[in-house]
């Protein structure tokens, strides 16, 4: 097998890990009786866009300012070189 294709392959199976997780997550929480608190970030270009309400939010801006900052000094780097 060629190395292209094993990372389509492992493309695809992230793909349906994530799909897998999200089902899983949402079943979950809809048995519970509690609150879900939660956050995510969509990271286009350097740019974060941040959603989500807690602790969870509070996370996901944290690893948003981090990321947004390896992606400036990459740019840089790569730029410089």
């Amino acid at each position: 097998m060629d190395r292209g294709t094993l990372l389509v392959m492992a493309g695809f199976g992230m793909i349906l890990l994530g799909f897998l997780l999200v089902f899983i997550g949402t079943v979950i929480s809809s048995l519970g009786d509690g609150e879900v608190e939660g956050g995510g970030v969509i990271m286009i270009g350097p740019i974060p866009i941040i959603f989500g309400r807690g602790r969870g939010a509070s996370v996901a801006a944290v690893l948003a300012i981090i990321l947004m900052a390896l992606w400036i000094i990459g740019f840089l780097l790569t730029r410089r070189g």
